[in-house]
């Protein structure tokens, strides 16, 4: 028996799940349950994968703690694929700390590394970055280094680093060819399609263009004034002025950068601002007040001017004035974090997103309508995606056989 299951963890090592199959499938015992479950996983069969690993998890003896571990490492990877980001991150820092502590150190960084993608699919950067330098940058198998690296390039990518991001990517391809398991090549593929996609709009005295992530990061360095809608501020250099608590005040800003040097109408900017149908005498008085207010906030870099039509916006120190816009305006946050082929549940999105589930959900309705999202499965079940690019398998990377000896 011990021969079958080294052979069925080499198959999984090696990607391939059929050949696992082939040796633990009629078998019951909790290293074949366990395999069988990991199997299922690679296969895109999350339902049964979970049942088979907890069924082993529970047929594993009490001395047997290092193999339990590694079934709710295993667990924790089909949750993070299948983007169940509420599962439990506690018991999954239990099953590292164990792992750990038994000296299985490929499989504790494994757990680690699936800990640091939950926080960056969750935008917690800094503690994504604790996660990878807690675990050190010792050596590793070549699959687990591609996981690593791919969270350091998701990391810079989210940094707007992106020669680090590059960098690391580089060194993710090296490692996935050492690996030799074509879904971890695909992974790496998929991620330098980020790098080389439009990333952005950029809006500038009415034109507009798009941007690659590189040219956004030298935005980010440029002494132009610019609106960015993603984060919902007005920079020049190292000074930002957040309006993320000031939507009015956003809503504003906005349109006076897209019509600089031009000015705005006043019936404009109430009908952008306050979103009014017929403008009376209130909603005139009302833009009086948050004209005011906006220019108290843009005092260090811009003035707001009153012109005999409306208002217009006077930068200081600078002859830009550009607004940095989303690539899609409806539903574009949404999008974004289906881009990555996975499925993704309306709850997890809603986590993700830090909005209500309902709010996910008429967005996903109405890209469903528009045909760029599917969905499948039902009830608590259901999960969303984009539609797959034909040819371009999406696969989960469960990289080190998890119960090797």
């Amino acid at each position: 028996m011990e021969s079958l299951i080294t052979a069925a963890a080499r198959a999984l090592e090696a990607g391939d799940p059929l050949g696992a199959l082939n040796r633990v499938a009629l078998r019951n015992d909790a290293p074949s349950l366990a395999l069988r479950g990991i199997a299922m996983a690679q296969l895109g069969d999350f339902a049964k994968a979970k049942t088979l690993l907890r069924s082993a998890a529970r047929a594993f003896g009490p001395r047997e703690a290092v193999a339990r571990a590694r079934c709710v490492v295993a667990e924790a990877e089909i949750a993070l694929v299948s983007r169940d980001l509420s599962w439990p991150a506690k018991t999954l820092a239990a099953a590292r700390a164990t792992l750990a502590r038994h000296g299985d150190l490929a499989n504790a960084a494994h757990a680690g590394h699936i800990e640091a993608r939950r926080l960056l699919l969750l935008g917690r950067l800094d503690e994504a970055e604790r996660t990878l330098a807690e675990l050190g940058a010792g050596p590793l198998p070549p699959a687990s280094q591609v996981v690593r690296e791919l969270v350091v390039a998701g990391i810079a990518i989210r940094r707007l680093k992106t020669k680090d991001a590059r960098t690391a990517l580089d060194r993710a391809a090296d490692a996935a060819r050492s690996a030799g398991i074509p879904a971890l090549t695909a992974e790496v593929e998929s991620t330098n399609l980020v790098l080389d996609t439009p990333a952005a709009r950029l809006i500038a005295r009415g034109k507009e263009h798009p941007l690659l992530l590189g040219q956004v990061e030298a935005l980010a360095a440029s002494q132009a004034l610019v609106v960015d809608t993603f984060h919902h501020t007005v920079r020049k250099g190292g000074i930002v002025v957040s309006l993320g608590t000031r939507p009015v005040l956003f809503a504003l800003a906005r349109p006076l950068a897209q019509a600089w040097p031009a000015d705005v109408s006043r019936e404009a900017l109430m009908t952008a601002a306050f979103r009014a149908r017929h403008v009376d005498e209130s909603h005139r008085a009302r833009l009086r007040v948050e004209i005011g207010r906006l220019r108290a906030k843009l005092k260090p870099l811009a003035d707001v001017s009153a012109t005999k039509h409306g208002f217009a916006l006077t930068p200081r120190k600078t002859r830009q004035v550009l607004v940095l816009a989303r690539p899609v305006e409806e539903h574009a946050a949404v999008l974004a974090f289906l881009s990555d082929g996975e499925p993704w549940s309306s709850s997890a999105l809603a986590l993700a997103l830090g909005t209500s589930a309902r709010t996910v959900q008429r967005a996903l309705d109405d890209l469903a309508r528009s045909h760029k999202v599917q969905s499948f499965g039902h009830g608590r079940a259901k999960r969303w995606m984009t539609p797959p690019v034909p040819g371009f398998p999406t696969g989960l990377l469960l990289p080190t056989p998890l119960l090797k000896t």
